[in-house]
């Protein structure tokens, strides 16, 4: 099972990640695969009731890798922490299969109970770097949340949410039967539509026509002199 799990997660990481040029490189290299390998042998001691080691080994792959992983959270198969330094994820967040997390990420909690209170990532998500997903929340498969964004409210499957606070976008999707862009740091480059700035533009137009209409009848002749 180990071995499965080493196998899969190098080739994910060759094939998210343009610059890994070997799974040697991986190995040998990427934090965020140390991070997982560290995150293993501590959440099979969390499992089994040994709570101070399994923090203290948390803690030691934290110093090592830059990336804090709570023991007791759970992680999905083929997860790809890009770069990795400063990525936070809490005790009670849960991680889909597939998903690729960057630097400075935060899975946050929003609630001092001690139940759920850390987000659940979906199969596929992508989370752009420096994005907060905060709270006991859902985001659906195949999401995509925009770099820094603020994310505090579900998001459906299949949804890109970027800004502070976080909002769907409007992107032009691929043909039917193709397959999904992988889209680096959860943000689409290209057709990304705002509907709030989509909005301030049809306002911004409208007023510009109420002004036009408005100086044309003022510059009409008093009683039609």
């Amino acid at each position: 099972m180990a071995f499965m799990f080493l196998r899969e997660t190098l080739r994910a990481y060759r094939e998210r990640d343009p610059a890994a040029r070997s799974r040697l490189e991986v190995l040998l290299v990427y934090p965020g695969l140390h991070a997982q390998l560290w995150h293993r042998l501590a959440h099979r001691l969390w499992g089994a009731g040994l709570k101070l080691p399994a923090r203290m080994v948390a803690h030691l792959s934290r110093f090592l890798t830059g990336i804090e992983i709570h023991p007791a959270a759970r992680l999905g198969r083929r997860l790809v922490i890009d770069h990795g330094m400063g990525v936070v994820i809490g005790e009670t967040a849960e991680v889909g299969n597939d998903v690729t997390l960057y630097h400075q990420v935060t899975l946050g909690g929003t609630s001092l109970g001690h139940g759920k209170r850390h987000p659940t990532l979906g199969d596929g998500v992508i989370v752009g770097a420096g994005a907060k997903i905060l709270g006991d929340i859902m985001i659906g498969d195949g999401a995509r949340v925009g770099a820094n964004a603020v994310v505090t409210q579900p998001v459906a499957a299949g949804v890109t949410v970027v800004g502070i606070p976080a909002r769907p976008v409007e992107r032009t999707r691929k043909p039917a039967g193709r397959d999904p862009v992988f889209e680096a740091y959860g943000t689409p480059c290209e057709n990304l539509v705002d509907p709030l700035l989509a909005e301030i533009e049809a306002l911004r137009a409208e007023l510009g026509a109420l002004e036009h209409r408005v100086g044309r009848v003022l510059r009409q002749p008093v009683g039609g002199q």
